[in-house]
């Protein structure tokens, strides 16, 4: 039955209520299953007739849903060819049509439709945007330029590749000369438009669309139509940074509009064309410094116009790296530029103390590095010290002049205290040389700048004494955690107690900063990987530094107010990480805190970075506690983490999962709890694994139940479920890798005889699967795989063992195996323990295989050489590294699919603990095997081998 798209309208109108939401969701989701979903979705956006609400909320399942279901991995339409023909031919048309907000959200459609169809696939796009290119009809053009830029963006970040320049000279070729045609008509519309302000500001609208796809079509290279074009390109664009009209303003002097907008993305461009295309651009480069130059020198401090001051700088900034730089090299031009660019873009404003009073958080985010690329500070400062590493004594000595001038205003009346901030900032602008890293801070300073002087001398004293500015504290705090790298662990042990003690202030952004600076703290080591601060003088004080830091992040008890700030959350986490098994004395309490949260964020999970880092945190406790109080902590969590799972709320759930599953890896010998056992149903259920994100999770946590409740899966006949759930996730290469450690816990867990009537099976689906869809990872995955059950002669398995499953797929397939894939290539398996069991398993091989004696003679001699390929760099076991990787919340794709916690991964299992020195057991199993079959392998290695292999063989059976 076809999707209805009454029904379907009403379902979404109800999702938008808070009460209906859950169950509204569940029913669409059993709509999309329908044939033709997509389209009613497309339908119910171009309806005029239904509310506007109701048009986005479709407009946005359209979305995920194009992300989630136009093509697999391999790049095959998931969807009925004739849907796909008719979402292609609909939606440009109807994204032209509507109104912006929905543009939007079908824009992200087509570029994830793009990303797979476009050009091959989808080469009538390009004709149809040109052809509904309408001269004086803005509207429309702004519809068919955004669906243009939503598909050409994806160039910018990609590597250069002939399919991408094939692409690009597809595009080019139809798009190229009707888009000047455009910017030229764009202009003259703009001129005929002056007294008229809403087609001014359509108009004006086209030409940011305009500047934004000549940024897209040069992002990889310069195209010749605009090469052949440039003078009058960079004529219009001149023009453009130069351009006002009153019509334009906006009366929000914190709201930029369309004309900073056009003009920042000019400059955008001229920086581009400056990296990239110097040698054509540089004679048309002049004019535009100039235009920067004054732009800077008279615009004002109105939060507007913070983007645009920010992109001019940006593009001094790439100047000042090139031969153009010699133009700043004077102290006359320097002073002029601290005086009227760097000073003014660094000193605080009005709004900036109206953030930190009023937007504490925002104020945090904007303000710590790599997060504030767009404020006019970050800008002016990348810009002072591009011109510090042209000109090092200079700049130096002329900043240094403004600093020690600011610091005596300071000193001079403490109601100045702006002029201390500006000093300090000022100073690590100068101080620092390269980006501060995340993990380290600042890692190479200015040699002309004393970094520990001007602590000791201007900054301690902020932290330590009363009455002072709240600005000031803030800037000391963040003054230690940018230069963190500087100081020594004597500095270190006298700053620590005084970062703790901010975390009792009661503003805000102080103890924020006071909580981003600790952690940083006891995440730093010295070159022995030691702790900087050493773990006895925390010790003592940890339960009332979690206490305090919980109360902290509870004090607002509603969900979105307790997840508000991942950085105190974050605090927690490294605390924990930090004592280690120091939290035992203290594990109820953080326990019960941490379980409070999770009961109430459930209800609104809204901040992705402050989840990560509380089930970090649990991961943590898990880790060190979990060995001494497993039963307490599984007892305590179960509740909270299955309601979690009953309510179905996504963004945990993959979490709860991997606690789960570290639960039952602290005590590995138990027998599953009732709880567990409930549990391992429902993780079997083929729907559980329909969620990509919960995959590997789900994984990890199934290959933690197995060896703890394989009796009862043997009698409860759960076997051929979790063989059909390999079977699953052996059948993609997303999920490949998961596969293989799933069948290899099965095999290594439940009795071989009980496994046989399945093993030809599992051994069919790797074949067909090598060859209809083989991968590189694939192929050493089964290599491995090969070598773990050759190597379980002990288990009643082997290389005959295998050999024989295999023949009931194809008849002696296991010979081509061997010579073209396991033998050449077991060389490239990359984990030591991987490596190890192919030596024991070569080594059973040569000692335990009747096939290799007389089916496949040859393949003993091989054997025993690729043997002693591996013995001579023999695999070491992995040591265990208790260091506990600090991962980038930045890099993690929050939202998208699975993220791993790091406090609790899971530890790698040595199959054959038993064997400690490789080379020595080898020779010790050999020769025992020799005296155990009366000298037969001797009597092998004198009939089969070369004289060489004979005689480095001979040393391990001495």
């Amino acid at each position: 039955m076809a999707a209805d798209i009454a029904h379907i309208s009403q379902l979404f109108q109800a999702s938008i209520s808070a009460q209906q939401h859950k169950q509204a969701e569940q029913a669409i989701a059993q709509e999309q299953t329908k044939p033709g979903f997509s389209l009613v979705l497309l339908q119910i956006v171009a309806s005029d007739s239904l509310p506007a609400s109701v048009r986005l909320a479709s407009a946005l399942y359209f979305k995920n849903f194009v992300k989630r279901n136009w093509v697999n991995e391999d790049g095959v339409h998931q969807l009925p060819a004739d849907e796909v023909t008719a979402i292609k031919s609909e939606l440009i048309g109807l994204m032209v049509s509507v109104p912006p907000n929905l543009q939007a959200q079908l824009g992200e459609a087509i570029s994830v439709i793009a990303d797979s169809d476009f050009w091959e696939r989808w080469d009538t796009l390009v004709d149809d945007l040109v052809a509904r290119l309408t001269p004086g009809n803005a509207t429309v053009n702004n519809g068919v330029l955004r669906v243009a830029h939503s598909i050409f963006r994806r160039w910018r970040p990609l590597f250069r590749s002939d399919d991408l320049f094939t692409e690009i000279n597809h595009v080019l070729s139809k798009f190229g000369a009707p888009f000047l045609q455009l910017l030229e008509q764009t202009d003259n519309a703009i001129a005929q438009s002056q007294s008229d302000p809403k087609a001014l500001k359509e108009n004006f609208t086209t030409l940011e669309l305009i500047v934004k796809l000549f940024f897209d079509l040069s992002c990889q290279d310069l195209p010749p139509v605009f090469e052949d074009n440039l003078g009058a390109i960079c004529s219009l664009m001149h023009k453009y940074l130069l351009y006002d009209n009153t019509a334009l303003h906006t009366d929000d002097d914190a709201e930029s509009g369309p004309l900073e907008y056009v003009r920042a993305g000019i400059f955008q461009c001229l920086e581009l064309y400056l990296q990239k295309y110097e040698d054509v651009f540089g004679a048309h480069l002049g004019q535009f410094v100039e235009t920067a130059w004054s732009f800077l020198m008279s615009v004002g401090l109105e939060t507007k116009y913070d983007i645009l001051v920010s992109k001019a700088l940006q593009f001094l900034t790439i100047v000042a790296g090139t031969q153009h730089a010699e133009a700043f090299n004077s102290q006359g031009v320097l002073v002029q530029i601290i005086e009227k660019v760097i000073l003014p873009n660094i000193t605080l404003r009005e709004s900036d103390v109206e953030l930190f009073e009023d937007e504490p958080i925002e104020f945090i985010r904007r303000d710590l590095e790599g997060s504030d690329n767009d404020t006019r500070r970050r800008a002016a400062t990348e810009f002072l010290r591009k011109l510090m590493s042209r000109f090092p004594d200079l700049v130096t000595t002329t900043a240094m002049t403004y600093v020690d001038a600011f610091l005596k205003e300071y000193e001079g009346d403490k109601q100045n205290w702006k002029a201390k901030d500006t000093a300090v900032y000022l100073f690590s602008a100068i101080a620092a040389k390269g980006a501060s890293t995340a993990a380290q801070g600042v890692l190479t300073v200015n040699e002309n700048t004393d970094v520990l002087g001007f602590f000791q001398a201007n900054i301690g004293v902020d932290l330590s004494s009363d009455g002072v500015q709240e600005i000031l504290r803030v800037d000391a705090i963040k003054y230690i955690y940018t230069f963190r790298s500087q100081f020594s662990p004597e500095l270190w042990r006298a700053a620590f107690p005084l970062l703790v003690r901010q975390l009792g202030n009661s503003n805000y952004v102080i103890h924020t900063y006071a909580a981003i600076a600790v952690e940083r703290a006891l995440f730093m080591t010295d070159n022995n990987r030691q702790s900087i601060i050493p773990k006895e003088e925390v010790l003592p004080h940890a339960k009332d530094l979690l206490t305090h830091l919980f109360t902290l992040i509870t004090k607002d008890t509603r969900p979105e107010k307790i997840q508000e700030n991942e950085f105190l959350m974050k605090c927690v986490m490294r605390v924990l990480i930090f004592i280690r098994d120091g939290v035992l004395p203290i594990t109820e309490i953080v326990l019960t805190n941490l379980i409070n949260i999770i009961k109430v964020i459930r209800h609104n999970p809204s901040n992705p970075r402050f989840q990560y880092y509380m089930f970090e945190a649990i991961g943590a406790l898990i880790r060190y506690a979990g060995p001494t109080q497993s039963a307490t902590l599984e007892n305590k969590l179960y509740d909270p983490f299955a309601a979690v799972l009953q309510e179905g709320v996504e963004e945990f759930t993959p979490y709860i999962f991997q606690l789960f599953a570290a639960l039952l890896e602290t005590n590995p010998s138990a027998q599953l709890t009732q709880y567990y056992q409930g549990l391992l149903e429902h993780v079997i259920m083929p729907a559980a694994w329909d969620t990509k994100a919960n995959i590997p999770a789900l994984n990890r946590l199934l290959t933690s139940m197995i060896p703890r409740d394989s009796q009862r899966i043997v009698d409860k006949k759960l076997v051929e479920p979790i063989l059909g759930i390999f079977q699953k996730l052996i059948s993609t290469r997303t999920h490949e890798s998961l596969a293989f450690e799933l069948i290899e816990t099965v095999i290594s867990t439940i009795p071989i005889e009980v496994l046989q009537p399945y093993f030809v099976e599992i051994v069919r689906l790797m074949l067909t699967r090598l060859s209809t869809a083989k991968t590189e990872n694939l192929q050493l995955r089964f290599i491995a795989f090969y070598h773990f059950i050759s190597a379980r002669q002990d288990k009643g398995m082997g290389a005959d063992f295998f050999i024989q499953a295999s023949d009931q797929v194809q008849h002696d397939v296991f010979k081509a195996l061997y010579l073209t894939m396991i033998l050449p290539d077991t060389q490239k398996l990359t984990r030591p323990l991987d490596r190890k069991t192919a030596v024991v398993s070569y080594t059973k091989t040569l000692t335990d295989s009747e096939a290799f004696v007389s089916r496949y003679p040859k393949g003993w001699g091989l054997t025993t050489q690729r043997l002693l390929e591996l013995l001579i760099n023999p695999p070491l076991p992995p040591k265990q590294d208790d260091v506990i990787p600090d991962a980038d919340v930045d890099e993690i794709g929050f939202g998208v699919g699975f993220t791993q916690l790091n406090t609790c991964r899971k530890q790698v299992k040595d199959p054959f603990p038993e064997i400690a020195d490789v080379k020595s057991w080898v020779g010790t199993y050999l020769k025992e095997a020799n005296t155990r079959n009366n000298g037969k392998i001797v009597a092998l290695v004198e009939e089969r081998l070369a004289p060489d292999v004979k005689a480095a063989f001979r040393d391990y059976l001495k």
